[in-house]
């Protein structure tokens, strides 16, 4: 079980940023194909988003999976909301679905 402190940082980061992709690697640099696909796609969006590098801490690598319950990184929220991994963001990224997650609520 992953202490109580990981699971409220991840909280926290999930929270307070708009958007927010748990990979493996970082957003200049990804470590791997899915990471690197779910960058490419936001940044074909053009969405500013928070980056956060799982393999700079075991801890927060084993967290993301117990606080969504999802097996794979990477990982993207949305207002605090899990959307998917690299395959659901693809899809919806092709869909025409993902812009509309990113835009909805950006009018206020």
């Amino acid at each position: 079980m992953m202490s109580r402190d990981v699971l409220a940082e991840i909280d926290e980061t999930v929270k307070s940023n708009e958007v927010v992709l748990y990979m493996k690697g970082t957003k200049e640099w990804p470590q791997c194909g899915f990471s690197d696909r779910v960058v490419r796609i936001l940044q074909e969006q053009e969405v500013d988003f928070t980056d956060v590098n799982v393999l700079a801490n075991p801890a927060v690598r084993q967290g993301i999976k117990d606080y969504t319950n999802w097996p794979t990184i990477p990982q993207l929220y949305i207002r605090g909301e899990f959307v998917g991994g690299c395959d659901i963001v693809t899809n919806l990224h092709l869909g025409g679905q993902l812009s509309s997650l990113l835009n909805s609520g950006s009018e206020g």
